[in-house]
């Protein structure tokens, strides 16, 4: 045999090895992209935050920082392949144990990001609300507490490691775009001169029905009173006076009443300093554009609404029913003990 032939044949399983050798990288590469990726360092699920405006390898990095996936760089190969590279979105993520990178780049494509949700009922006083952001776990930060009906009740989406204060400056820049574009559109000749007085009004509004049914009544009816030079006689202006809108766990004592108290809104005329409360979309809606009602009246009717009435006559009789009632249901109580 030639040397010739040796040298073509020494070439050709060389080519023969290079060529099984790049299968088999093919292959491995395959499997490390659709296959079972890393298993969680502990429990079922790893959490990875993606930064805002970070590039293909940087993502890639920091998933591998993470141990979602086993190469970095085979990452961003199947990225920019794939064509998902310009599509790869920010967030927070949740990878499942053993996940193939194939499906944490599918995710990170569709960006389906963990959601999490700061809510704050209509008819929570700022406390209520600063104390719900501050103990949210995943933010960062210690928020103080906003002035009272500066936030606007609603659920708020955040991410891990948000700054709590962020939070709060979203809830109040809510607030006044939703109050300026209100304001602009409300009725003409309301008794209401300011932006914050309606909020005061409508925190009231929000405070005393449950029933969204009836805001704009409600609201109706205070807006009449204010027109009338009538004190607005509303209950939970007496117990924010005295516990700052916290539940006061009994009844309103007579002395309460009767004191002098620019919260007793049963002997001061007008509104009360400020809100009581943050009012939502619907409660400033029906203070600003009201229904034209002569009804100047209501009363709790035993079924977690109210009667309402024009005269004091009719109310006087709505009362008597709410009164009977009361009283049916303490003697109930009483005799099922």
């Amino acid at each position: 045999m030639t040397r010739r032939r040796l040298s073509r044949r020494a070439a050709a399983g060389g080519g023969l090895i290079a060529l099984g050798l790049a299968i088999l990288v093919a292959l491995a590469g395959v499997w490390s992209y659709a296959g079972p990726g890393p298993r969680a360092m502990s429990g079922e699920a790893t959490a990875v935050v993606l930064e805002r405006g970070a590039g293909v390898r940087q993502i890639a990095d920091t998933l591998k920082t993470a141990g979602v996936i086993s190469s970095a760089g085979l990452f961003a190969v199947a990225a920019r392949l794939t064509g998902a590279a310009a599509e790869l979105k920010a967030g927070e993520y949740e990878v499942k144990s053993g996940a193939s990178m194939a499906s944490v780049l599918g995710d990170i494509r569709a960006g389906r990001v963990v959601r999490r949700l700061v809510t704050i009922p209509e008819g929570w006083t700022s406390g209520m609300a600063l104390d719900a952001v501050n103990a949210y776990p995943v933010l960062t930060g210690t928020a103080v507490e906003p002035p009272e009906g500066s936030l606007l009740p609603d659920s708020y989406e955040v991410q891990r490691g948000e700054d709590r204060e962020a939070v709060i400056r979203r809830m109040q820049a809510a607030r006044d775009k939703l109050l300026a574009e209100l304001w602009a559109a409300r009725q003409p000749g309301l008794p209401i001169a300011t932006p914050q007085e309606a909020v005061t009004l409508a925190s009231i509004v929000e405070k005393e029905t449950g029933v969204a049914s009836e805001r704009p009544r409600v609201a109706a009816i205070f807006v009449n009173r204010l027109r009338a030079g009538m004190a607005l006689q509303s209950d939970p202006t007496i117990i924010y006076g005295i516990t700052k809108g916290r539940p006061l766990g009994r009844g309103i004592r007579a002395s309460e009443l009767a004191a002098d108290s620019p919260w007793n809104s049963y002997k001061a005329t007008g509104l009360p300093p400020g809100p009581i409360a943050n009012p939502g979309r619907e409660a400033l809606a029906a203070v600003l554009n009201p229904p034209k009602t002569d009804e100047l009246y209501f009363v709790a009717d035993g079924t977690g609404g109210h009667a309402f009435a024009r005269t004091y006559e009719e109310h006087e009789k709505n009362v008597a029913r709410w009164r009977r009632i009361e009283r049916e249901r303490a003697a109930g109580a009483g005799g099922s003990r």
